[in-house]
Order: C-alpha cells, then structure tokens, then sequence
C-alpha cells in the first residue's frame, strides 16, 4: 500500500507547483461571469447621439406636443372611466419629468462625444497646419536660394551689354582700320606692295 500513496502524490501536485498549473501565464484566463449587463460603451454612444439628434428637431417638438394636447384632451374629454390621469395631470407631469430626467444626460454623452471628436480633428488640423508652414519655410528658403543663384548667373541682358561694350572699345580703338588684326595685317602688306 505504501507504494500506492506514493504515486498517488506523484499525480495530484501540491504547494507551489499547484498554484502554478492553476493559474498559467502564458495563458489568458477564461472569462468570468458578471453580475452586470455588458454593452459595447460606442454603440450605447451612437445611440444616445441619434436620440439626441432627434430631440433637438422639429420633428420631436411637433410629435411631443401632438401627445400632450391629446393626453389632455383625452382626460378632460373622455368618459370618466376611462380617463387615466385627471385634471392636475400628476401622471403627465412625471412622464415629462421622466423624459427629461432621461435627455439631459443623453444630450451630455452626446456632447462628450462631439467634444472628443473634435478635439481629435482639431489636432489633426493642428498637425496638418505644422506640416504646411514647414513645407512652406523650406519652399521660401529654396526661392530665395535660387534668387541669390540666380543673381550670381550672367543673363542675356547683361551678356548683350558687356558686347555691345566690348564692341564700342573695339571700335574706338580701331581708329579707321579694321577691327581685327589680321585685317589690319592684310591692309599694310596691300600698301607695302
């Protein structure tokens, strides 16, 4: 029988070893059961802007209105039996009271939302507009390179003027004769001969 308590410590670890094959890190746990419904936080979030969107319409005012003037009017006219909430309307009052107390914090998440939205688009303007004043600094430095260049290149005005000078020299220089040497030459070998 001893041999037989022996393995049967063999398979059931004990102390550390135990814990560690409960919990595994290399492992992710399996769920655990909540008490508390679960919802996705951005669908409850697109629905409170959509009823939010509505309450800030016409449409709303119109259709809220049309009840409230039916309400009354059912309970002032109606046979007494049937009537619901009679003349202080109590009952109408709490249910105005219960939508309100319902769109004040859906209008806030609604707003929250917004707010994160353009928050989040503001800095991306905010990027885009640092990315356009240093593409435009490096295009008005890369101008004004060029503009320094282009000072330092001989243009065709200034190459004209420097041979209409050269030419001007020349001409005073020449005195009558040619304006070349060579034509010079070949005028005083014709009155050498």
């Amino acid at each position: 029988m001893a041999p037989e308590r022996e393995t049967a410590r063999e398979r059931t670890p004990s102390g550390a070893t135990a814990t560690r094959l409960r919990t595994r890190l290399d492992q992710p746990r399996p769920p655990r059961r909540r008490l508390l419904p679960e919802w996705d936080p951005e669908a409850f979030g697109r629905l409170s802007e959509r009823i939010a969107r509505f309450l800030g319409t016409s449409r709303f005012i119109v259709w809220m209105t049309v009840v409230i003037i039916a309400w009354v009017l059912w309970n002032v006219f109606a046979p007494g039996d049937l009537r619901f909430d009679h003349y202080p309307f109590i009952f109408l009052t709490l249910m105005l009271s219960l939508q309100a107390s319902y769109a004040a914090p859906l209008i806030l998440l609604a707003q929250n939302r917004q707010d994160d939205r353009d928050r989040v688009n503001l800095e991306q303007d905010r990027k885009q507009n640092e990315r356009s004043i240093a593409d435009t600094e490096y295009l008005t430095r890369e101008i004004a390179a060029l503009r320094i260049g282009l000072g330092e290149v001989a243009t065709r005005d200034w190459i004209r003027s420097e041979l209409q000078d050269l030419v001007k020299e020349l001409e005073e220089r020449q005195d009558g004769h040619g304006v070349f040497p060579a034509e010079r030459s070949a005028g005083r070998d014709a009155e050498d001969r």
